[in-house]
């Protein structure tokens, strides 16, 4: 069994704007934009970060927003729900700040013993915030919301698979444990890793989804350093997973890997950080470019991204 990892480390997802998406993280929700750059596979696109002050790892949000993209279809397969924890006694403050900026589909929940609200990103995404009780971390509070009502980072992912088993099993080799049961919807956490440790699996009769805007893309596990993601990667393929070589994602080091559900899954390194290139006052400020990249400047400046207007 694997016991490097500490919970989540990212969510990187799909939008169809840049404006939209960097007004609904930052605007609405109240997060910090941690990180302006580019898709290092499509640096046309920008790779957008939102989070805590520093993009502390669990609290990271991140979107690849491909100007104009079609919608995606919801279905299985996929991470259906990212959750954000929540201070206690805080969904009344959130329900009529989202309903003020028209954000859709808000619904109050119970979940697990769990007060939660339930809404959608612009795109369709699927959200929840989630009432917490002693989250000791500490939120970015410079964008307007109060510090006792402000996001602390990830609660959850919920993902949607036809069968759980396998998926099941996979987390528990990757230390997670099973926590509870509800319904259709298995609840598992890390003892003793980071706040952002828990993962739902919900097991749902529907299509395959499509993946497209408002789509997770994949989720990402954090691990301490590279020494031990490495543990980690030969563990996974010693198991039979087929594990990419470590890609350098500039601040943090990655590994990815498909699940037997159909989704996603990145374990990345809580090393460098975000503040590798800029100073932690000044994040997400700058347009920072890969250095494979840094020659197209001028040119995705001026044909491919949109400026973002804070």
């Amino acid at each position: 069994m694997i016991d490097q990892i500490n919970g989540l480390h990212h969510v990187t997802s799909l939008a169809s704007g840049a404006q939209s998406n960097n007004d609904f993280f930052t605007k609405t929700l109240g997060l910090r934009r941690i990180k302006k750059t580019v898709n290092f596979d499509a640096p046309e696109v920008y790779h957008l970060y939102y989070g805590d002050e520093a993009g502390t790892p669990g609290t990271v949000m991140t979107y690849f927003p491909f100007p104009n993209a079609r919608r995606g279809r919801p279905g299985t397969g996929e991470v259906g729900i990212t959750g954000f924890a929540v201070p206690k006694g805080s969904l009344p403050y959130w329900q009529e700040r989202l309903a003020t900026f028209d954000v859709r589909n808000i619904e109050t929940e119970t979940t697990f013993g769990e007060n939660r609200l339930r809404f959608d990103g612009p795109d369709g995404d699927g959200f929840v915030l989630v009432e917490t009780d002693g989250d000791s971390r500490t939120p970015w509070t410079n964008n307007g919301v109060p510090a006792d009502a402000a996001i602390r980072g990830f609660h959850s992912a919920d993902m949607r698979l036809r069968d759980a088993a396998a998926s099941a099993e996979l987390l528990k080799f990757m230390g997670y444990e099973e926590l509870d049961r509800q319904d259709n919807v298995t609840r598992f956490h890390v003892p003793g890793g980071n706040e952002a440790n828990v993962i739902d699996i919900s097991q749902v009769n529907a299509p395959m989804a499509d993946q497209g805007a408002g789509s997770v893309h994949h989720i990402a596990f954090s691990v301490d350093n590279r020494q031990k993601q490495l543990e980690v990667r030969k563990a996974l393929m010693d198991t039979g997973y087929q594990v990419t070589p470590v890609i350098d994602r500039d601040y943090f080091y990655a590994i990815y890997f498909r699940t037997p559900g159909g989704v996603l899954f990145e374990i990345a390194t809580n090393e460098p950080g975000f503040d590798r290139d800029e100073d932690t006052a000044h994040l997400g400020e700058a347009l920072k470019l890969p250095t494979q990249h840094e020659h197209l400047r001028q040119i995705l400046e001026d044909r491919y991204l949109e400026p973002i207007i804070d």
